[in-house]
Formats: C-alpha cells, sequence, structure tokens
C-alpha cells in the first residue's frame, strides 16, 4: 500500500480525486504539479505541505514562489520540473495524471527511481509502451492502472491463476455523446456538442477523444502493453451505463466483469491501496435500480480514430506515436475552432502513412515520431 506519493498532475480531475483517497487514507504527499492552474495548486500546497510544487511556465512558477514564500515547499517548472517531482526521494509511488506525451519522459524518470505508477496517462503506453515496460522489469517496478477500464481488467485478472487460461480482454466503451451517429452527421458537431460526455466528468482534452473514440482507441493499445496482451485479443463494446467498466473471458466462456457506480475514486484508491481493499467514499451500486444493462458493436467506419488505433499496433514501430501525436495536434486545432469534428479522425488515420514507419529504439525515437506526427498536421491544415 502507498504510504507517501508524488501527483503528477495534480489539479485536474484524476489528480484532484487522488488527493481526496491521499487525506482519507492518511497518504503523505511529497510533490505536486500543475501546468497552469496556479491558485488551485497553492490551495494543494498549503493543505498537504508537500516537499515541491511544479508549475509549467516559468512565469507561473515565478509567481507561486513569491506566494508561497512563507512555507518551505520548492517550487521547480516546465519539464524538468515534472521529472523532479517523478524522482522525489520520500515517495515511494508516482501518480502520472497529465495530460499528453509529456507525461512519458517523467514515467521513466519515476520508473528508474525505482517508484511505483499509479498510471492515468494513456499517452505513456500508447507512444513508449515497450521502452516503459522493459525499464520496469529491470527496475522492479510495478504499474497499477488508474483509468477505469484497465483498473477493471486489472481487478478480474486477480481471480486468473495462469494466463493460457486467459481468451480476450473486453474494453467497455461509452459511445460518448454522438453515439448512433453517421459520419456525415459528425461534419457538423460544434466544440460545446463534443464536450458533453453522457457519464464522466473530465477535461476537455479526453472528452474530446471519448467523443471520437480515441480514447478507447488508445485504451487499446495501453491494455496490450498493460497485460501483455495481442491487440487481436482485446475487443471493444459499446455500453451506454458506465456500470461494468470491463470483463475478461476465459478459454472455458465464462466472462468475469467487474461493475460499480460511474466514479474515478474507486480504480484511483485500487491503484494506492493495492493488494488491499478498504473502504472508499463512493455510492454503492444497487442493482434493483437498473432498468437494464446494454451492449453494442462499435462503429469502426464512423469513429476513424478508433480503427486508426488499431491499424496503428498491426504496423507497429512508430505508428502508435504517430496516431497520438496527430490526434493532439488536431484536437487543439478542434478546440480552437480551426478543423471539423471529423478533420480529427482523417489528419490521425492519414498521419500513418506520410511519415515513414521505423522501429522505436529510445526515447529520442519516441520524440521525433512525435514531432513529425504534429508536423504533418500543421502542413495538412495550413494547405
Amino acid at each position: 500500500m502507498t504510504e507517501n506519493i508524488s501527483i503528477l498532475g495534480s489539479t485536474g480531475s484524476i489528480g484532484t480525486q487522488a488527493l481526496k483517497v491521499c487525506e482519507l487514507l492518511d497518504i503523505k504527499v511529497s510533490a505536486l504539479t500543475a501546468n497552469s492552474n496556479i491558485d488551485l495548486l497553492e490551495e494543494q500546497v498549503r493543505k498537504f505541505k508537500p516537499k515541491l510544487a511544479v508549475m509549467g511556465s516559468e512565469e507561473k512558477a515565478k509567481e507561486l514562489r513569491i506566494r508561497l514564500a512563507d512555507t518551505d515547499t520548492k517550487v521547480s517548472v516546465g519539464l524538468d520540473g515534472l521529472c523532479e517531482a517523478a524522482a522525489v526521494d520520500e515517495a515511494d509511488t508516482v501518480l502520472t495524471s497529465v495530460v499528453g506525451m509529456i507525461g512519458l519522459k517523467p514515467t521513466l524518470t519515476a520508473i528508474n527511481a525505482k517508484k511505483n505508477i499509479a498510471l492515468a496517462n494513456k499517452e505513456t503506453l500508447v507512444t513508449g509502451g515497450s521502452l516503459v515496460m522493459k525499464s520496469a522489469k529491470e527496475n522492479g517496478v510495478k504499474i497499477y492502472p488508474v483509468d477505469s477500464e484497465h483498473s477493471a481488467i486489472f481487478q478480474c485478472l486477480q481471480g486468473c491463476p495462469d494466463k493460457k487460461m486467459l481468451r480476450r480482454l473486453i474494453l467497455t466503451a461509452s459511445g460518448g455523446p454522438f453515439f448512433g451517429k453517421t459520419y456525415e452527421d459528425l461534419k457538423t458537431v460544434t466544440v460545446e456538442q463534443a464536450l458533453k460526455h453522457p457519464n464522466w466528468s473530465m477535461g476537455a482534452k479526453i472528452t474530446i477523444d471519448s467523443a471520437s473514440m480515441m480514447n478507447k482507441g488508445l485504451e487499446v493499445i495501453e491494455a496490450r502493453w498493460l497485460f501483455d496482451m495481442p491487440v487481436d485479443r482485446i475487443d471493444v463494446v459499446v455500453h451506454r451505463e458506465s456500470i461494468v467498466h470491463s470483463m475478461i473471458e476465459y478459454t472455458d466462456n465464462s466472462v468475469i466483469a467487474q461493475m460499480g457506480v460511474p466514479d474515478m475514486k474507486i480504480p484511483i484508491q485500487y491503484a494506492l491501496t493495492y493488494p488491499e481493499r478498504v473502504e472508499c467514499d463512493v455510492a454503492q451500486l444497487d442493482l434493483t435500480k437498473l432498468s437494464s444493462l446494454t451492449f453494442y458493436k462499435p462503429d469502426y467506419a464512423t469513429f476513424k480514430c478508433l480503427r486508426a488505433c488499431k491499424k496503428s499496433m498491426e504496423l507497429g514501430g512508430i505508428a502508435p506515436v504517430l496516431a497520438n501525436g496527430s490526434n493532439e495536434a488536431a484536437v487543439k486545432l478542434f478546440l480552437d475552432r480551426k478543423i471539423s469534428f471529423t478533420d480529427i479522425g482523417d489528419l490521425v488515420w492519414d498521419s500513418m502513412s506520410a511519415v515513414e514507419i521505423r522501429e522505436i529504439n529510445t526515447l529520442q525515437d519516441v520524440l521525433d515520431a512525435d514531432l513529425a506526427a504534429r508536423e504533418f498536421v500543421r502542413s495538412a491544415v495550413s494547405k
């Protein structure tokens, strides 16, 4: 069980809920980081008294230093600060909940510092899965999933005595706000419509990814690395109610599911307390109040991002990095109202044929591929 934690991305949805869990379980906090929310980070620092606080920009860090002059908390900045927080001596666990590929280098830094990882940053494994899992094995580090779907699979696998008995993993997807829509329907959706998720409260980027089903595609790639499972044995089903969080199927066709109310404190807490289970401040699941649980096949034709992620794993090498980098760049352009919603999927798909697919041997290979994907998007949109 975690005794001391560093939280990368403490002002986001996962980070704020993780701090609630830490408070309830009396877990000490050694480092907190934020990109730009200086007011909330100051509030968190004063409450949890970490050794280190990190802001995304030098301007924000300078202001935070002034605000925290009456405390003993050191303030650092940027990617170097994230890596410093990832390796802070006192922490035994690092929760990586920053958004985007920026989480990869700090996660590798934490692993090399022999910290266990509570992983809520999909892009870390999507872009650097082979590097991360190899490093975790070499350093004897455990990676505990925080995403509700991967946590569900992880929980279901606790009853699996031998991986040979496992047939497939089944990730559930809410379907987002555009379930049942056609590709033509999606051409005219607005930013406001895409940001209205039916079940979960998340940041803007992740919410858009859910609407495009890119989020689920990233989760397929992440599951491949977390559970060492071939992509052709990882399926997706659309489950609108978000009560069944994911499932595993055994060779005898038995299916084991993890269920619960849609509340992220459950998977966050399990990642921090594993292998123990303790009381959690969430509502109980009352099965008698559920009218039905529905399941549908995903629409791979309409939701190109989901299809592109599966294709990227077939291509291998840097292809998943290209899919992720082009998506990050395209989502920003969509949120800035410079491209349409369907342009996101088109750009993700096209990036994998526009850039030569090469193998990944080092972190620099990942960074170069990510840059190439973003440059492709900028070039394609400017034309």
